[in-house]
């Protein structure tokens, strides 16, 4: 092996981004001299990293929505296959992105690189029968919920619990009165944060919805101002869509901005995902909203083997904040939801209380970030001296 190891990785949605930073520093903590290859986004490119192709070809999402795209991204797959194969890079990570990332893990297998998949498919939620087809694709798979480890490996896969990244995600951190400032509201309007999600595919969505929702709210919560987060990947979608909304959104894009706003906020509207983990670390009371294309929708309740939708949900194992999902997320009954929400101080200080119980079992199993134990595990693939980690603040 090189003296400067060789890793490709990929990351194909801005959660995915967001990772491959933090990682590729911890790996760096440790190897200085390490290099990277692959496929990523905006953050990873702030560390140097030299993406193979816009990291945005590969945010699609959907078993319908991703028909029209599949010759697209056949040819993203090629050229991803052909560059580890030019480059023989000493490990291959691949982070989430299930569709394409488990496809390329199964084209290099034959290389006989090392491979690792971090963050695991979910089939834990809904088509269980698909890990028969993971052995083989990867050397270790690393797994931010706590119950993952156990559940791959009775499937008899490596699985490392790595902790969370929401952890390191430092949403619990922002300034209110910064906010306020900064966008000049008024030191009793109500912010209302709206997530419609990452991904160009599934924000054009919620927006109408959110949007119809807003216009109901109005009437009864005048001052209400909306803030839309979003990340570079599909702000213009964003922006055009919601151009002509009687109530018009603050569209915040710095990560910094986006931790002021939930310091800010009253309440939150948001898809399933981590996005709600954000929210929870913050201790912004929300509700959880998602809609996908009918037949999808059809397909998916046929499938789905757990009770709840949303990520904080399924790890307190009871529904701790409301799910209007499709049929119910309609503007009425979001607008309803969402008066509730801000009006009521006892549904947050009791979705408050739940939030911190159940992250505190999404730390890693030793006092380091998520980060540096995914980085460790990491090098130890590769059989590399690993530096005595650091203990987190």
């Amino acid at each position: 092996m090189a003296d400067a190891p060789l890793i490709w990785l990929l990351a194909g949605e801005a959660s995915g981004d967001v990772l491959g930073a933090r990682l590729m520093a911890a790996l760096r903590a440790q190897r200085p001299d390490i290099r990277f290859a692959g496929i990523g986004g905006p953050r990873m490119s702030e560390a140097g990293f030299e993406t193979l192709f816009p990291m945005k070809d590969l945010a699609v999402m959907g078993l319908v929505e991703i028909l029209p795209r599949i010759r697209h991204l056949s040819r993203r797959l090629k050229e991803a296959v052909a560059q580890i194969e030019h480059l023989k890079p000493d490990l291959v990570v691949t982070i989430d992105s299930p569709g394409f990332a488990l496809r390329l893990l199964k084209r290099i297998a034959p290389l006989g690189i090392p491979r690792v998949h971090y963050v695991a498919p979910q089939v834990w939620a809904w088509r269980e029968h698909r890990v028969r087809k993971f052995p083989g694709l990867w050397g270790k798979l690393l797994v931010l919920l706590p119950f993952e480890e156990e559940f791959f490996k009775q499937h008899g896969l490596e699985t490392r619990f790595v902790g969370h990244p929401v952890l390191q995600s430092e949403a619990d951190t922002g300034d209110a009165a910064r906010f306020r400032a900064r966008h000049q509201l008024r030191p009793d309007a109500p912010v209302l944060i709206l997530m419609p999600g990452s991904r160009r595919s599934e924000a054009p969505r919620l927006l109408p919805v959110f949007g119809a929702m807003l216009s109901l709210l109005k009437q009864r919560l005048p001052n209400v101002v909306p803030v839309i987060p979003v990340s570079p990947v599909v702000a213009d979608t964003v922006a055009k869509a919601t151009a002509n909304w009687t109530v018009r959104p603050l569209i915040v894009t710095e990560t910094a901005d986006k931790h002021d706003a939930f310091a800010a906020a009253s309440a939150a509207l948001t898809k399933s995902g981590t996005s709600t983990l954000e929210l929870a670390l913050a201790g912004v009371p929300m509700a959880v909203t998602y809609r996908v294309n009918s037949l999808t929708a059809a397909i998916a309740r046929r499938l789905i083997r757990v009770p709840h939708v949303a990520m904080v949900n399924l790890l307190a194992r009871r529904e701790l904040v409301p799910e209007l999902l499709q049929e119910n997320c309609d503007p009425r009954k979001l607008a309803e939801t969402v008066v509730r929400l801000i009006t009521d101080p006892a549904i947050g200080a009791a979705q408050k209380k739940g939030f911190s119980t159940l992250l505190e079992s999404l730390r890693a199993p030793e006092a380091i970030t998520p980060a540096e134990a995914a980085a460790a595990e990491i090098l130890a693939m590769l059989d590399l001296p690993v530096a005595t980690p650091l203990l987190s603040p």
